[in-house]
C-alpha cells in the first residue's frame, strides 16, 4: 500500500510539473503569435509604401 501511495504522489507531482510547462508554453505561443501578426502588418505597410509592385515575398533574390 505504501508503494502505491508513493507512486501516486510521484505521478501527481509529474502531472503538476507538466501542467506548469504547458501553461508557460501556451503563454509563449500566444506572445509569439502576436509578434508575428505585428511583423506581418509592418511588412504589409512597408510593401504598400514602396509602390505596390511585386510583393517582396514573390520577388527573386538578387543573386538569380
Amino acid at each position: 500500500m505504501q508503494d502505491l501511495q508513493e507512486r501516486i504522489a510521484h505521478l501527481e507531482r509529474t502531472v503538476d510539473d507538466l501542467s506548469d510547462v504547458v501553461t508557460r508554453q501556451a503563454a509563449e505561443i500566444e506572445r509569439l503569435t502576436r509578434r508575428v501578426a505585428l511583423l506581418m502588418e509592418r511588412a504589409a505597410e512597408a510593401e504598400a509604401e514602396t509602390g505596390g509592385g511585386i510583393p517582396l515575398a514573390d520577388q527573386r533574390p538578387p543573386h538569380w
